[in-house]
């Protein structure tokens, strides 16, 4: 009995130390939410600066010059956004290896190869001396915040052991916000990989046959007359055949063997960067003349990997002026990072960007001497590759040394990217990077000071000018009833002789593949408000925006027009527009791409004996990917599993590792359409089809039963918003990511992009609308705005994860200049 007592107690005691133990780690997380009310002193200040959150918790600063509203920006970013700014600068500067270990060595080796930071340096130097200023604020609120303890709640800093007043994101510099510019740049770079993967699948396929499988964009030869593929096997540009291709990562030591998630990621994220199809955005802008009010409407939505927190943050700047600095009063989405609203409007003018998709990155074949590998051939003779030493300190392990090498047209990648591991001949060439971004005119960060104080669309244009990369599609409207077009960015020219035309990788050591100058900015696409005036609106989708009339050449990697095409159907549709319509518009899931599908996935003759049900609800399909969608889960499994069916066998093994963020859907359309013999038996592929169809059938009964009417869209194909790093580490990905069923598929306004190579949730959706905003010029306090998650970055807090139902289920928030409602108010005042 006694000893029962004794259990009991000790039992007890056990039980109220975990409850006395879980109470102090709650303590410890919940204190480091942010504050948002009362008094703060920060240092640099020369006054005191508000900031109020409103109902629909867009932070308002309030500051009496602008340099202290960059200040207090810094702050605020700091504080809700502490531990995305520690990531993001340990990814540019190639750092994360320092606390994640060897699993993310392959990310930190790219991003030093490319030299993100040294381009940074330079750049910085040459922006104006107000840009300059704003940063230099900026970062001094995002170091005050961290040197003060307000940016120091994340549980990330406790889980890695990170003191964060010791951070890397506590030693934010101007140069860093230049470097994040840069990051956005290469995150919307997409020929880079297109080249890479031509040249990846031409090892096995003739240039006709690529052609069928990558069909040219809708009504236009192949961009390039060349025999690609002859062209690279006469220049013995592929490895020996038997040469093993790098498929999965070197061994990973014992004590990182939990991680191993993350390094898949890690290595998965370097041979992927600028693979990813349909990067992109909608926009477009109706005249007056198309709405009720009589004056223009304007709707955006980027689109751009899913993650927690959001890439974007809302907020309101408003200062007065100050010495030779105007007044700023600006609203919208910034960039935790950088202290300028992105997108969005002033009083007197509104913008929306979309991805133009210029070729403004070329891949060189460059030559080695095998007498003297230490040079390459240019046409000048052999030259000795640059090289610099980079040190990589690694978490538990001994630091590694970087040799980087660079060539005349820039850094060798293929010295650092796993997709060239097995493909590429190392022993005669490596393959060096030429991309614009990396320039040192790059001035990307005038231009966006400068928007930041346009209030009509001629002086929103002007500030664009000074737009280098990536370079964009902006629509324009301001409150006098004007509109505007215009494809804001630098453009290379390439000689009239290069016939290659940045398809797939050059000879580096002929000059008619150098570059020749740039495009004048007088040139770039644009359009006037009377040519508007004249159709009524303007959209972009990231379709072909020159017409063949257009005398230059910007590129031959457009997205297919589908999205396009529905958004012209759909404003074509109503004589007058409003908010309503504009909503519905963003929220439009009809996929043109389904439907034209649709007729060859009711050719199957499924043997499942579910494929009665299957093919009836097929009939009745009417190409709306709903979440509550059954034939929409069923057609996008089975395009999937068809696309491999057919591509994989002549691609081989290498194809997953071009497949999965690099859809092939126009090729599937295309193989289907013109069957032909190489890819299909007998050129019929009605076999595969049905196969296909098994398939798919017998994929959903594994995820979702055996009832094809209960199936839903939505529920395999959720919009998952990662955690970086966590969202790739058993145990924490369920605490750090968010997931909510979504509507949408690659193809329709409302965008759901999944990768269909990922072994956990292949068809997610991972890319999609990361930000919606529709402005009306007509009235203050009618705009509206949504993103994924919610303003806070710290995961414990209800404000990171209270936008993620409204997003998904096409509700929005006011975005106001003159909230009715104010919930928190927060005073930063001058520190003694």
């Amino acid at each position: 009995m006694r000893q029962a007592r004794w259990l009991k107690r000790i039992l007890w005691t056990l039980a109220g130390l975990l409850v006395l133990a879980l109470a102090w780690l709650a303590y410890l997380a919940f204190r480091g939410l942010p504050t948002l009310d009362g008094e703060i002193r920060l240092a640099g200040l020369a006054a005191p600066v508000t900031v109020t959150r409103d109902a629909a918790d867009v932070a308002h600063i309030q500051a009496s010059s602008p340099a202290d509203a960059w200040r207090a920006l810094g702050f605020v970013h700091a504080q809700e956004r502490g531990w995305q700014l520690e990531f993001n600068r340990r990814v540019m500067h190639g750092e994360l290896s320092e606390v994640l270990g060897p699993a993310t060595l392959d990310i930190d080796r790219l991003l030093r190869t490319l030299g993100i930071m040294q381009a940074a340096r330079t750049q910085l130097k040459a922006l104006r001396p107000e840009t300059q200023a704003a940063l230099k604020a900026y970062s001094q609120g995002i170091g005050a915040a961290f040197a003060g303890g307000h940016a120091a709640g994340a549980p990330e800093f406790a889980i890695l052991g990170i003191k964060p007043d010791k951070s890397s994101a506590a030693q934010w510099s101007a140069e860093d916000s230049v470097g994040w510019a840069l990051m956005m740049a290469l995150d919307l770079g997409g020929n880079w990989g297109n080249e890479l993967a031509r040249f990846a699948m031409l090892e096995k396929l003739t240039t006709a046959q690529l052609w069928q499988a990558w069909p040219p964009y809708p009504g236009e030869a192949a961009p390039t007359p060349m025999d690609l593929a002859t062209f690279y096997r006469e220049l013995g540009a592929y490895a020996d055949s038997t040469s093993p291709a790098k498929t999965a990562q070197a061994p990973i030591d014992a004590p990182q063997a939990a991680w191993d998630g993350l390094a898949r990621w890690a290595q998965n994220w370097a041979r992927d960067v600028g693979t990813l199809d349909g990067k992109g955005s909608n926009n477009w802008v109706l005249a007056g003349s198309r709405t009720n009010s009589g004056k223009p409407l304007l709707a955006n939505d980027p689109h751009l990997a899913l993650s927690a927190p959001a890439i974007w943050y809302v907020a309101h700047l408003k200062a007065s002026a100050s010495g030779a600095a105007p007044a700023l009063d600006v609203m919208g989405a910034t960039l935790p990072g950088l202290p300028i609203v992105v997108l969005g409007r002033t009083r007197g003018v509104a913008w929306g960007f979309t991805n133009t998709g210029p070729d403004v990155q070329d891949l060189y074949l460059e030559a080695i001497d095998p007498a003297q590998p230490g040079r390459y051939r240019t046409p000048q003779g052999w030259q000795t590759f640059e090289t610099r030493d980079e040190t990589i300190r690694v978490k538990g392990q001994p630091d590694v040394t970087l040799i980087v090498r660079s060539t005349r047209h820039g850094p060798v990648i293929s010295d650092v990217q796993p997709a060239y591991d097995g493909l590429l001949n190392k022993a005669r060439y490596v393959v060096a990077l030429r991309w614009s971004a990396l320039d040192a005119d790059n001035a990307t960060l005038d231009a966006g000071l400068a928007s930041n104080r346009a209030q009509t669309v001629d002086e929103l244009r002007a500030a664009y000018t000074a737009h280098h990369s990536p370079m964009q599609n902006i629509v324009m409207a301001d409150t006098q009833g004007t509109t505007g077009y215009f494809a804001a960015g630098r453009v290379p020219v390439r000689s009239d002789r290069n016939a290659l035309r940045g398809v797939a990788p050059a000879p580096g050591w002929l000059a008619e593949y150098d570059w020749q100058g740039w495009l004048a900015v007088q040139n770039n696409p644009s359009r006037s408000h009377a040519d508007i005036q004249k159709q009524g609106w303007h959209a972009t989708a990231n379709q072909k925006i020159i017409g063949a009339d257009y005398p230059h050449h910007l590129g031959s990697d457009w997205h297919n027009p589908e999205r396009m095409n529905r958004i012209a159907t759909l404003l074509d549709e109503k004589p007058q527009h409003d908010i309503a319509s504009m909503r519905a518009i963003q929220q439009d899931v009809l996929s043109l791409s389904a439907q034209a599908l649709l007729p060859h996935a009711l050719r199957a003759r499924p043997a499942h004996a579910l494929g009665a049900p299957v093919m009836q609800l097929l009939r009745s399909f009417d190409g709306q990917m709903r979440q509550d969608s059954a034939a929409a889960a069923i057609l996008n499994v089975w395009a999937e599993d068809l696309t491999q069916l057919l591509i994989k066998p002549q691609v081989g093994d290498r194809f997953m590792s071009l497949y999965g963020k690099r859809h092939f859907r126009a090729g599937l359309q295309n193989l289907l359409d013109k069957p032909d013999a190489f890819w299909c038996p007998q050129a019929s592929c009605d076999a595969l089809i049905s196969q296909a169809m098994d398939a798919a059938i017998a994929r959903m009964v594994q995820w979702q039963g055996d009832s094809p009417a209960s199936w839903r869209w939505g529920t395999l194909h959720p919009a998952r918003s990662g955690h970086r790093p966590f969202d790739k580490v058993a145990g924490l990905s369920k605490v750090f990511s968010l997931s909510e069923p979504s509507a949408g598929d690659l193809f329709t306004v409302n965008v759901g992009q999944y990768w269909a190579n990922e072994p956990d949730q292949p068809f997610a959706n991972r890319h999609a609308a990361s930000y919606r905003g529709i402005y009306d010029l007509s009235r203050e306090g009618a705009d509206l705005f949504i993103y994924q998650t919610g303003q806070s970055g710290h995961m414990l807090s209800s404000r990171s994860r209270d936008m993620a139902s409204d997003w998904a289920n096409s509700a929005y928030r006011p975005l106001q200049f003159e909230p009715a409602q104010t919930r928190h108010t927060l005073t930063l005042s001058p520190a003694p």
